[in-house]
């Protein structure tokens, strides 16, 4: 399958400082992949360099002809003394109609909150009206960078089984940074383990039991990553009919409660 991106060898260097090193990594339609590692490990850069935001060092990104690309960021202040509504920052900086904003929304399982406050959203509901705005365009390739910080853990959990159907209905290949391994890695195709190379990857069993990522995140990360996989256990041939829906959302509930 032709790869949506591609790094070779990618370097990347901010301030004089080595950021990312020899980084290769293709990724397919459909794929999720999680990314992990140790703050300052380069997992944010990373993405910033997949969507051009800094300068590379070395190596080369190939990127599938005329690919869109929807980026959910780590964090966005908005000035809450300035009124706007979803509508209006959904249609920043180009305006949009109403039916492509509510489109984008319910995508996102927020639709019918084009006309509220952005200041005056939840957490779990302003992050998904950042997800809203990355999918305006029907992207082939969504990144999240840490998407859920802030979220407690049933929310960041009921976020990322959006992702899985977004991913269902719009087959784009997602690329997401996360410290909540337990909750994405069990939703991932494929684990990167990053330290400003990649230290290990492959599917999250292989990752949970190599001894580069034992070494950074623990030997009880491991354990309890095991015990979240096996309740949470299904295919990945993107062909997902309802029995896994249900068992999905049934083994977050319980996965959720062992984890307490």
């Amino acid at each position: 399958m032709t790869p949506v991106i591609a790094t070779q060898g990618i370097g990347v260097k901010l301030g004089g400082h080595r950021v990312l090193h020899d980084v290769s990594v293709s990724i397919t339609p459909g794929e999720i992949v999680t990314i992990v590692g140790p703050n300052g490990s380069g997992k944010s850069t990373f993405l910033r360099a997949l969507i051009g935001a800094v300068p590379l060092a070395s190596g080369h990104i190939e990127r599938a002809a005329d690919l869109r690309i929807g980026y959910v960021p780590q964090k966005l202040a908005i000035d809450t003394s300035m009124p706007i509504t979803v509508r209006r920052f959904l249609g920043l900086p180009r305006k949009i109609d109403l039916q492509t904003a509510e489109a984008a929304l319910s995508r996102a399982d927020v639709g019918g909150l084009a006309d509220h406050q952005m200041s005056n959203l939840s957490g779990g509901q302003f992050q998904r009206v950042l997800l809203a705005r990355a999918l305006l365009d029907r992207p082939q390739l969504l990144l999240l960078d840490e998407a859920t910080q802030g979220l407690d853990q049933p929310g960041s959990a009921a976020f990322y089984r959006q992702i899985e159907e977004v991913r269902r209905n719009l087959g784009c290949a997602v690329v997401m940074v996360s410290h909540d391994l337990h909750v994405v890695m069990a939703a991932s195709d494929r684990v990167l383990c990053l330290n400003g190379h990649i230290c290990c990857e492959g599917t999250p069993e292989i990752v949970a039991s190599a001894p580069e990522y034992r070494a950074l995140f623990g030997t009880g990360t491991k354990g309890a990553l095991a015990l979240y996989r096996h309740e949470h256990s299904h295919s990945h041939d993107h062909k997902h009919d309802n029995s896994h829906d249900n068992s999905h959302d049934n083994s977050h509930d319980n996965s959720h409660g062992g984890h307490s």
